[in-house]
């Protein structure tokens, strides 16, 4: 027996069609949106079938319940597309990682520097992870410097949001982008007062 589960904060909204529509009197649409008016639910159901489409309860709490003529598989397509598109927008940001190790050489050090622009630009929070073995942690004050480095390299476009501290063997610092319209703002007010 396969039992499938919903993931949470997922519902699947239930819509009632043509005979599975309970209320006797119904606010007819049609598939452009425009109101046809108030008619009994049978009257509804005989002009859907003359347009060969389905009739699909939209509003069931409304009163009366709000009802569209339309193609029923066209409909739920469409509902399907607005959900991707809302989700595609509403994308919030992610936690991207970045590695580093304490005897780094410039240049690695600057295309990770690229690659932590990248995601602060996308709006991206950064955690930085300057990652130790063996013997180098009797040096964390090199892990400290590549860390400090990195920081003041994006530090135009991020701020810090936790600063840099071990865990285990790993010195670890997080950075958020820094939001654009702030730092005008506080640009333009600093040449005010000093004007």
């Amino acid at each position: 027996m396969i039992k499938r589960f919903r993931r949470p904060g997922e519902t699947k909204k239930f819509y009632r069609i043509n005979d599975r529509i309970f209320a006797s009197t119904l606010r007819v649409l049609d598939a452009e949106g425009k109101q046809i008016g108030v008619l009994g639910k049978i009257e509804a159901l005989e002009k859907a079938r003359e347009l060969g489409l389905d009739l699909v309860e939209v509003a069931p709490k409304a009163s009366p319940p709000v009802v569209r003529i339309i193609n029923f598989n066209k409909f739920l397509y469409q509902e399907e597309k607005k959900k991707r598109e809302e989700k595609r927008k509403s994308k919030g940001s992610e936690t991207k990682e970045v590695r580093l190790g304490p005897f780094m050489d410039d240049h690695d050090l600057d295309v990770m520097m690229r690659r932590a622009r990248e995601f602060l630009t996308e709006n991206n929070k950064v955690k930085m992870v300057v990652k130790f073995t063996g013997r180098q942690m009797a040096h964390p004050e090199f892990g400290h410097q590549i860390m400090e480095k990195a920081i003041g390299i994006l530090s135009d476009i991020s701020k810090v949001e936790k600063e840099r501290r071990f865990e285990g063997r790993n010195l670890i610092s997080m950075l958020s982008p820094e939001k654009k319209g702030n730092k005008n703002n506080a640009e333009e007010e600093n040449k005010e007062i000093s004007i």
